[in-house]
């Protein structure tokens, strides 16, 4: 009886002996020397987002400055707004955001669409092989660069020796398109690129959220004798339902940031395309390359950032009201 008591004061007073040492068992200097060896694997990764992430955010003054390069960024004479007045007087500002909201606003549909509908099939698939060989197929894109993938559109759409142009127009006696000098065809292109290159990556998460789902859930569906289209629509998008909002807020963020390799080389930054291809990236890379403009490119490239910032709050901020254990925090 003496040592159980002697064991429940020893309990008691732990916390206290914590406290008085200066470790609290909710603090960061006791979960610091409880976890250690996880911190440490967090260093590199910690380390990695400080170079690339935060210590380039001191480049965003460039875009309130009149760059003069003997001078260098902190020398340079404070422009204020006038980088972005320029901006926002060109008459492409416009085409350029209009172009990068509704290019990305069909890339989040299309691929949370398909990616899902890809996902739910994988599932179905009872075939440990047969799975991965479409998996496989599906996520191979994901891998190649976007120089690659350039060259395959042009495989299809050169004028001279395109497939589409020799092996599938003249065929049926049709006239051949001049691919690279018809703006009109490429919002289509563009969005069916984008997805058969992603296609793989976004079905792979969702398939792992389907995956994570408790099977007694459809065993009971189908002795309730629901159908494989019932069991989808009342088990699995309710159940992964979580994934999908996520990786939406962090579409939604990205609805003003354009993919750079899938307009400049897929289009082959081709001029006559630019009122249906020039997105925000790409004006940035034209100001920055071509015109040898540091201001406005860092201008819109600020633009750009904080626009996205605003998306992902509001975004977050409307899902936190409607269900507050779906948002991001």
């Amino acid at each position: 009886m003496l040592k159980k008591t002697e064991n429940i004061s020893q309990r008691i007073m732990l916390p206290n002996r914590l406290k008085q040492g200066g470790l609290k068992r909710d603090g960061f200097i006791y979960e610091m020397k409880k976890n250690y060896p996880l911190y440490i694997f967090l260093i590199p990764m910690f380390v990695f987002f400080i170079i690339f992430d935060y210590l380039p955010i001191f480049g965003m003054v460039i875009a309130f400055k009149r760059m003069d390069y003997s001078l260098g960024i902190l020398g340079s004479p404070w422009a204020g707004f006038e980088n972005f007045k320029y901006l926002f007087k060109t008459p492409d500002v416009w085409v350029i955001t209009r172009n990068t909201v509704l290019y990305n606003v069909a890339f989040i549909l299309t691929s949370f669409f398909f990616a899902v509908v890809f996902a739910v099939f994988l599932n179905e698939v009872k075939s440990s092989l047969t799975k991965k060989f479409y998996q496989g197929v599906l996520f191979i894109p994901h891998f190649l660069s976007w120089v690659i993938m350039g060259y395959l559109v042009y495989v299809f759409l050169s004028p001279q020796y395109g497939f589409i142009n020799k092996g599938i127009l003249t065929t049926f006696g049709l006239k051949e398109i001049e691919w690279y000098s018809s703006p009109q065809f490429w919002p289509f292109i563009l969005v069916f690129v984008n997805l058969w290159k992603g296609l793989g990556y976004s079905t792979i998460v969702y398939l792992a959220a389907i995956a994570g789902i408790d099977q007694e859930l459809y065993e009971a569906a189908v002795i309730d004798g629901a159908g494989k289209f019932k069991q989808t629509i009342h088990i699995t998008l309710p159940c992964i339902k979580p994934a999908i909002v996520i990786q939406l807020i962090m579409a939604i963020g990205s609805l003003f940031s354009t993919d750079f390799g899938l307009f400049y080389y897929v289009t082959r930054n081709v001029p006559t395309l630019y009122p249906t291809t020039q997105v925000m990236g790409l004006y940035t890379y034209r100001a920055l390359r071509e015109m040898g403009d540091v201001g406005m490119a860092s201008a819109a490239a600020f633009y750009q950032s904080i626009v996205g910032f605003i998306l992902v709050v509001v975004a977050n901020q409307i899902v936190r009201k409607i269900d507050s254990e779906l948002s991001l925090y």
